[in-house]
């Protein structure tokens, strides 16, 4: 029995006067309209884009319905007009037309930024960056729209005052949209604005009123590590245990309790690495970000997160003021502002502070401590330095001999220059409608994505004598302190571990003294080796560059020194 064919709508019927090739050929056209206005407006508002690709593709290819049918019919158009999108996205990225054409990467990098997600998802960013560096150059293009440099020359002309405003990236890491913390705002002024309560609580002032509460977790720390004298145990893990909570007591006034508990009972540390990940992938295609958070059950984990920070932002509200700590400043309890900010705003800053103060110093300080065992020279000579300041008797927790003590101070330096806590810099690109830039010989289009790449530089020998090696002598060397021997290098522009500029880490007074502190007090107290049968280069290849490091095991045997105090 035959099918009784359904008379087409007067719409259709006039479609059908149109020959199948011409509605090829619109079909077409319309799919490359739609990459120009994506290419101009680089458009995210849910509805255009769904007009875009979807309802646009669905009329066009109606003029197919009347020769192949309805199913075909649109199926094809559909066909034709993603295929003519994708391939003109393509064939205009890679081709000499594209604004970045001159810069050398690797082809599929060129197409989409999606390559990039897949070859650095294991977590080696920072390796895999530097190996294209060493294979194309000072200038390599690491994306689509992005670039990253390994010319110091060009840190000051992009990080500095004058340099490029923060990038896209930044629009992906926002934890949570209707509450912006510093580290969100792409906007210059608006940035400064928001930075100042940061900048009077870690000025050179307030960072020594802050000593008491260091002085009391390191402490807590040497008595735990000592209490477990000759077990074998993680260091990096109880280096997070103590920057997670001495970060806890400078934002709340107090939150976890992991060193005296030995682990993270509440969940904390669980919740921010699985964020740092998801955050990752963000950073590096902030469109997802934009739709993934509006899909139903998205950012579990991110509105517990939520719950509990404004549970402890209350529980700080409620003690007031009984020390200064970071949140005295946050929520302007030194009456510096002329009104105080929101509650939600003190949370989403108190949270960036937490995350942004543990995972960093703790990636360091077990870096610095890794690098010391792998070298006993400089352990020995950094001991002899700690006992001829701090002898038997001596707390190393008073700060006061610091200052004097140059080898310590070239320790940290190196231990920052081999593994910055953000190997991979932060994104600036050039604002789109203010014009393109010139940074040093390279020429930067407007909205151009834009790195320079922090561990590529710490590790170039034009900068730096020997520069895979742990010398911290070098820095000493630098600053007259020893003899300089031929040919060495040092290049002191060319070290930002805390990035550069009016962006860069507001935290930095703070972390060096915490990190001098800690550092002081645990080799004083105690002596540290490798625990038997490790092999210390698992430790880098552990290591993972998530826009912050984080870092494996680094299993350790601690013992007691004679100069206990």
């Amino acid at each position: 029995m035959s099918v009784p064919q359904l008379p087409l709508p007067a719409v259709l019927l006039h479609y059908a006067q149109v020959p199948p090739r011409n509605a090829v050929v619109v079909v077409a056209i319309s799919a490359l309209a739609a990459h120009m206005v994506f290419k101009r407006w680089e458009v995210m508002n849910l509805l255009v884009v769904s007009t875009l690709l979807l309802v646009l593709p669905t009329i066009v290819s109606s003029l197919l319905v009347p020769h192949f049918g309805a199913l075909q019919g649109l199926g094809l158009g559909f066909l034709i007009f993603f295929g003519t999108l994708l391939s003109s996205i393509t064939l205009y990225r890679v081709s000499p037309l594209h604004p970045l054409a001159r810069y050398p990467g690797p082809v599929l990098a060129k197409v989409s930024k999606l390559y990039h997600v897949w070859r650095i998802w294991p977590g080696k960013q920072h390796i895999y960056i530097q190996r294209l560096h060493d294979r194309y150059g000072d200038m390599v293009r690491i994306g689509p729209n992005e670039v990253s440099i390994r010319d110091a020359s060009c840190i000051t002309p992009v990080l500095g005052a004058q340099g490029l405003p923060k990038g896209p990236m930044f629009n992906g890491r926002h934890l949570w949209p209707e509450t912006h913390s510093l580290i969100g705002f792409r906007d210059p002024k608006e940035h400064q604005r928001r930075r100042r309560p940061w900048n009077r609580a870690f000025n050179s002032a307030s960072v020594k009123e802050f000593n008491p509460i260091i002085q009391a977790r390191v402490h807590e720390l040497g008595d735990a590590l000592a209490a477990r004298e000759g077990q074998v145990l993680d260091l990096a893990e109880w280096i997070g245990f103590f920057t997670y909570d001495f970060m806890g007591d400078m934002v709340f006034g107090g939150w976890t309790h992991m060193v005296r508990d030995g682990a993270d009972h509440n969940g904390l540390w669980k919740l921010i690495k699985s964020g740092l990940k998801v955050a990752f992938v963000y950073e590096h295609v902030p469109w997802l970000s934009y739709y993934a958070k509006k899909l139903p059950g998205a950012g579990s984990d991110v509105k517990q997160m939520r719950a509990m920070a404004f549970g402890q932002t209350e529980k700080r509200y409620a003690a007031g003021t009984t020390s200064r700590d970071l949140f005295y400043y946050l929520g302007n309890e030194d009456g510096a502002e002329k009104a105080d900010p929101p509650k939600a705003v003190v949370m989403s800053d108190g949270v960036t502070a937490l995350i942004a103060g543990s995972d960093t110093t703790s990636s360091v300080l077990a870096s610095l401590f890794y690098c010391l065992l792998r070298s006993p020279e400089a352990y020995a000579r950094l001991q002899a330095e700690v006992d001829k300041f701090y002898p038997r008797g001596e707390d190393a927790l008073d700060p006061k001999h610091i200052p004097d003590m140059q080898y310590l101070e070239a320790v940290i330096n190196e231990g920052l220059r081999l593994f910055p806590a953000v190997p991979s810099g932060s994104q600036r690109a050039p604002e789109v409608g203010k014009g393109d830039r010139v940074v040093g010989p390279y020429f930067i289009p407007e909205g151009t994505q834009t790195r320079v790449h922090f561990w590529s530089v710490h590790r170039d020998a034009r900068n730096f004598s020997h520069p895979d090696t742990f010398w911290p002598e070098r820095w000493l060397i630098a600053e007259g302190a020893q003899a300089q021997p031929a040919g060495f290098v040092h290049n002191a522009n060319a070290w930002v571990p805390f990035s550069f500029g009016p962006s860069n880490c507001v935290g930095k007074n703070l972390a060096l003294q915490e990190m001098r502190m800690l550092v002081c007090h645990l080799v004083q107290r105690l002596r540290f080796r490798f625990a038997d049968g490790y092999d210390p280069a698992q430790y880098e290849r552990d290591m993972e560059d998530r826009f912050v490091v984080t870092v494996g095991r680094l299993p350790v045997v601690v013992e007691r020194r004679d100069q206990v105090i």
